[in-house]
């Protein structure tokens, strides 16, 4: 194993990485992509940039890796999914265990990668879809087969509680709501949207 490799692994290595993606967010969000350097991230960290560069060789690395988190995510929902029992308690819950997964990190990521998508076409070769995309239409798809009444209507409603902090992003974007509200205002809707379709209302 490699010295980056080691120290990436280790539990000292993982909060580092951990905190070097949120300053990373932070600072792309507030200041901009291409305004942010390296070495800004690495001073906020109290590290210097050769030991950022353990970590990550460059600010697209650390987009990249916010990437890949999110798309483990939405991929180990799908895999936890196909492990239960069917049964329509677990569209609420696998919709609940996403929408329960956003953070003011995750709203603060889809912000920025909606102000720069020629960063986000860039990384993902222009004509794919980012894994947690993929993710999450595969969720999507999973998920309609437990609708009670599967129609064009229900499962477009069903997308729509599994993106709900798109739209609370958007709905957002300008007023002065904290990113707290936003955040609960997304876990709310999900939950008015799913429990519909259970009750077939």
């Amino acid at each position: 194993m490699s010295e980056r490799q080691e120290v990436g692994t280790s539990g000292r290595g993982v909060r580092t990485r951990e905190a070097a993606q949120q300053v990373a967010l932070r600072l792309f969000t507030e200041q901009g992509y291409e305004a942010t350097s390296l070495r800004q991230i690495a001073d906020e960290l109290g590290i210097n940039k050769a030991s950022l560069y353990y970590y990550f060789d460059g600010k697209e690395a650390i987009v990249q890796s916010l990437l890949d988190k999110r798309g483990n995510e939405a991929e180990e929902l799908v895999a936890w999914v196909s492990e239960q029992p069917v049964s329509p308690e677990l569209l609420a819950d696998a919709v609940f265990r996403w929408v329960d997964s956003f953070t003011v990190e995750k709203l603060q990521g889809i912000r920025f990668l909606a102000a720069n998508p020629l960063l986000l076409a860039g990384l993902t070769g222009g004509d794919e879809e980012p894994r947690v995309s993929v993710g999450l239409s595969q969720l999507a798809e999973d998920l309609s087969e437990l609708l009670p009444e599967r129609t064009p209507e229900t499962v477009v409603i069903l997308r729509m509680a599994l993106l709900s902090i798109n739209a609370a992003v958007q709905a957002a974007a300008t007023t002065n709501t904290p990113d707290d509200a936003v955040i609960a205002a997304a876990r709310r809707a999900a939950r008015v949207m799913t429990s519909e379709l259970l009750s077939g209302r």
